[in-house]
């Protein structure tokens, strides 16, 4: 046997035995929160997908028509002749959306955070990160080639003591960390995060994926604190608006400099068309249903309220169960009870906080809510 398959075979070996090996299974997507897999319709809980946009018919329709007039790709790197006119369009809007002068398209939220970080720091600068921010800004972080420095989770107290240790030594520094955190739904204090930058001189990231379309009437987590300063405002097209994709907004300087420096914009293939009508067409309904953008905090709430929970901030609730194996037993049988929730474990959350990651859309029924809630309890008392 090859070396390269021994390694590989002992490494899987390894994951297997602690309960952390991953596979995919292959799920059929359908309209109104359900998906199948293995042959079972199961009502699913663990999609990003908060408003259902994915299967609206007006996203559908706006997908196939670019496909219609503008192909199915785009051919090349947006600086060579990938730049349709419909990135051009999807940016304004988001621009309006988010309050800025400026924004710029990425093929993925990853490769936003993995392009733009790099671009404004390097050797000689300061990055400090979440220690709970999303796997995208940690790599965007270690690509930049600046020191990296983690500070504790929503201590605002320590990010400023971090700053004056390390900030007169550093050419730039840049914060970065979640608007609303992927594995536990909890809101940045961004407007405590931006005080404290303002008065370092440090710039400010902020990922809003799981935030927009859902908070502040689809505006996002940033929304929630007008008066914070974030030149760099990034988020997703592939979680409440259905699509794919990624972004980030700031000011026209900002945008100019990503788009001729960012290594994951200038080296990789644009945005299909379809995506970005499909986001386009979202962000329609969005603002012509700003009751929508409600609904998914709404039912999250309503669960934590039924487990005995804090009340969730967004529509992410984690029921944290704590080792690998029982995680992925308490997923088990909520999928025999016609519910999936995937069990989420280390390495995307620390070890001892595997977890049920619960995500809820506006398309669950509150009678579903309800009883999944009872499944779940039992859970949340054992801990």
């Amino acid at each position: 046997m090859h070396s390269l398959d021994t390694y590989a075979g002992d490494k899987l070996d390894r994951l297997e035995a602690a309960s952390l090996l991953r596979r995919l299974k292959p799920t059929q997507r359908l309209a109104g929160a359900f998906v199948e897999r293995d042959g079972r319709r199961l009502l699913s809980f663990s999609c990003n997908d908060y408003l259902g946009l994915a299967h609206h018919p007006k996203v559908k329709a706006a997908a196939q028509a670019a496909i219609a007039d503008h192909g199915a790709g785009a051919g090349a790197s947006r600086l060579v002749t990938g730049d349709h006119p419909l990135l051009w369009q999807l940016e304004a809007r988001l621009a309006r959306l988010k309050g800025t002068q400026a924004c710029v398209v990425f093929g993925s939220g990853y490769l936003a955070n993995a392009g733009v970080i790099p671009t404004f720091a390097g050797k000689g600068d300061i990055v400090l990160v979440d220690e709970l921010a999303h796997a995208c800004i940690w790599a965007g972080a270690q690509l930049s080639g600046a020191r990296i420095i983690p500070f504790a989770h929503n201590d605002t107290d320590h990010l400023a003591a971090l700053l004056a240790e390390h900030r007169a030594s550093a050419r730039h520094a840049l914060v970065a960390t979640d608007g609303v955190f992927s594995m536990d739904g909890d809101i940045a204090p961004l407007d405590w995060l931006s005080a404290v930058c303002e008065a370092n001189d440090a710039w400010l990231l902020s990922d809003d994926a799981h935030g927009v379309g859902v908070l502040a009437d689809g505006r996002g987590s940033a929304a929630l604190f007008p008066d914070a300063q974030i030149p760099f405002q990034m988020g997703t097209l592939s979680k409440a608006l259905g699509s794919y994709g990624g972004y980030v907004c700031g000011s026209q300087a900002v945008v100019d400099l990503i788009k001729t420096r960012a290594r994951t914009l200038v080296y990789t293939t644009g945005l299909p068309p379809a995506a970005a009508a499909a986001a386009l067409a979202a962000l329609d309904v969005i603002e012509a249903e700003p009751a929508l953008t409600a609904l998914p905090l709404a039912k999250a709430q309503a669960f934590t309220k039924a487990v005995g929970l804090r009340p969730a901030t967004s529509p992410i609730v984690p029921v944290i169960i704590g080792e690998a194996q029982a995680a992925l037993d308490a997923s088990k049988a909520l999928e025999a009870e016609g519910f999936l929730v995937v069990a989420i474990r280390p390495p995307t959350v620390p070890d001892g906080a595997a977890r049920l990651r619960i995500a809820f859309s506006a398309e669950h029924p509150d009678a579903e809510v309800a009883r999944l809630a009872a499944l779940v309890r039992p859970y949340i008392k054992a801990r």
